[in-house]
């Protein structure tokens, strides 16, 4: 790309074809590119050699415009051309290839640079990194993940938070006598440090921490402090996944206590073996009076171990075990044991799928159980009329028994004449429960016949039983005059409009009636009519009406504030109409009749909408 000739700045060259100009236009551009490429100095050397100037070309050696000389400078010019080792053309190809190349590994290797003292440290920044991260982490921490940097702090706040709740925890515990820490989300750690706190305690006698996430780990942290406590009563572990582990944990360590009487380990994933444990404990603990084990995974080996502590406990007084899986087998072992068993006074055994032959088990062993059982809970075990009868047998033999629940079983309309015939014997129970048990007008007329001679019986459960308006019409003539009944639960008993009327048609004359339930009944704008014409009549029992889910509109609503407004001496404390109908009128309507009754009697009626 170098000339061997150049020319002079005064030369001026002679006019050249239009093609000539175009070929010289292109080789000036050539020449031009190849002069901002930067060679080595062996690069240089081999350019030289084969003609290229080692020197930068500057616009006096660019120039290719060829000259006007005498054929003998032309001559010089080719001789020169063909003892160089390549010709003009070559030179010219390689320009163009090289020069983009040229360009574009200068740009790459001074990125390269940039980026090398960018990235990588220097020895002194490598070394102090290296010190840095081995020791202690001081101040800010930065990351590149997104949100990260300030997780140092973040952590810190948490915990100094976590730190001062656990303090203000620390100092309820002294400071009164009964503390809810239930669902703080502790820990075991959490307990470890409020346990000391109970150590010498002399304040609180019921402590929660149920829902806490405490393990079998937790557990520990009782060691040594409910041995030492003398003042602590109740305390409640519900909710904690202590599992079977945790509960061996706190058995030995109960086994040197003598203050505690209620123990409470709901929902806290226990299984057989961790009732055999607590089974174990109540065979050396004669302080515990109430234990709750409910919706836990206690299975037939886990029921017996337990009742075969009956034998040997005569402290304990209440028992739950609501929501395992005894089944039969479960029960039968406890009829074994409440036949020598004198101190059990309540039974909560609520769906453990027990069935017809279990209770027949567990009620010839209650008859002969020599204690004085007071409450028991056998709903949701799959009974039909058939366990009915054996239940009946029970109740006519008991004397001290005053709460009875069957609800949610499948007893039918005589299941329930079962019971209803047995209810003329007895004279102790006081609550009967009979919900949800298939239960048409038939069996409630013979439970209502039985109100009619019987003045104990003082809260009837039958909701979930299609009664119909037949039912309440033989409920309603019974309890019209008849019978000492003060809470009356009737929801979800299909009675619609027509029924209303039976029991609105009782409300006038009962006198005992404080708590009436007719939710979802379909009584509509009709059956809130008939009701609010029972509500004008003096009636100083009525305290509680719940007339939720009916699909009640406006004009019920009208009626009933009429009502309201209209019986000064009216005894209502407390009306539930929601879920139903009403717009803003007749929520309006309800909340003038409630100001008009506190203004003229100063009585406050709660209205829930």
């Amino acid at each position: 790309m170098a000339f061997t000739s150049t020319l002079s700045i005064s030369s001026h060259p002679q006019p050249q074809p239009q093609l000539r100009l175009r070929q010289n236009r292109s080789q000036y551009l050539a020449v031009t590119a190849v002069q901002f490429v930067w060679l080595p100095p062996l690069k240089r050397r081999r350019a030289f050699a084969l003609g290229v100037s080692s020197r930068s070309f500057v616009v006096r050696a660019a120039s290719s415009v060829p000259s006007a000389r005498a054929s003998g400078s032309r001559r010089v010019y080719r001789e020169s051309q063909a003892n160089a080792t390549l010709s003009v053309a070559t030179v010219k190809q390689i320009a163009t290839a090289v020069a983009p190349f040229g360009v574009f590994l200068a740009v790459t290797f001074v990125i390269w640079k940039l980026a090398e003292k960018l990235l990588v440290p220097t020895p002194k920044q490598s070394k102090s990194t290296s010190g840095e991260s081995q020791s202690p982490s001081q101040g800010l921490k930065w990351s590149f993940a997104a949100g990260t940097n300030l997780l140092s702090q973040l952590g810190a706040k948490i915990e100094r938070q976590s730190q001062q709740k656990l303090n203000e925890f620390a100092r309820e515990l002294r400071a009164f006598p009964f503390i809810d820490m239930s669902g703080r989300n502790f820990g075991d750690e959490g307990l470890f440090f409020l346990a000391e706190s109970l150590a010498f305690n002399q304040t609180a006698e019921e402590v929660s921490f149920a829902a806490n996430g405490i393990t079998a780990a937790g557990m520990k942290a009782f060691d040594g402090v409910l041995q030492s406590n003398i003042t602590l009563k109740t305390l409640d572990l519900s909710g904690n996944p202590v599992g079977d582990e945790g509960a061996k944990c706190l058995c030995d360590i109960l086994m040197g206590n003598s203050t505690i009487e209620k123990l409470q380990l709901n929902s806290a994933d226990l299984g057989d073996e961790g009732a055999k444990a607590i089974a174990e404990m109540l065979k050396n603990n004669s302080s515990l009076r109430v234990l709750e084990l409910n919706n836990n995974m206690i299975e037939y080996s886990g029921f017996t171990s337990l009742a075969g502590a009956l034998l040997e406990n005569n402290s304990i007084r209440n028992i739950h075990l609501n929501g395992n899986y005894g089944g039969a087998l479960g029960a039968n072992g406890f009829a074994k044991a409440l036949e020598r068993n004198k101190s059990l006074r309540e039974l909560h055994l609520h769906g453990n799928s027990i069935g017809d032959e279990g209770i027949r088990s567990l009620m010839t062993g209650l008859a002969s159980h020599k204690g004085k059982l007071s409450l028991l809970d056998i709903g949701n075990n799959s009974l039909t009329a058939k366990g009915a009868f054996y239940v009946a047998g029970y109740i006519k033999k008991v004397k001290s028994l005053l709460w009875l629940n069957i609800y949610m079983n499948d007893i039918g309309d005589e299941g329930a004449e079962n019971i209803a015939d047995a209810l003329k014997e007895n004279r102790s129970l006081t609550t009967l429960d009979l919900g949800g048990n298939n239960i048409h007008a038939v069996g409630i007329g013979a439970v209502a016949k039985v109100l009619k001679d019987n003045s104990v019986i003082t809260t009837l459960e039958l909701s979930y039983n299609p009664i119909g308006p037949d039912g309440a019409k033989a409920l309603g003539e019974i309890i019209k005059f008849h019978g000492n009944v003060k809470t009356l639960k009737l929801g979800w008993c299909q009675i619609g409009a027509k029924g209303a009327e039976f029991i609105a048609d009782a409300l006038k004359y009962n006198t005992t009636i404080s708590v009436l339930d007719l939710r979802a009944n379909g009584l509509r704008d009709e059956g809130a009519m008939c009701l609010a014409r029972s509500l004008k009549v003096v009636n100083e029992a009525l305290t509680s009406l719940d007339l939720g889910f009916n699909e009640i509109r406006d004009d019920g609503a009208f009626a009933i504030a009429q009502a309201l407004k209209s019986n000064e001496d009216v005894a209502v404390t407390s009306l539930n109409i929601g879920s139903n109908f009403l717009t803003k009128f007749g929520q309006s309507a309800l909340s003038d009749a409630k100001d008009h009754v506190f203004e003229m009697t100063e009585k406050e009626i709660a209205i829930f909408f």
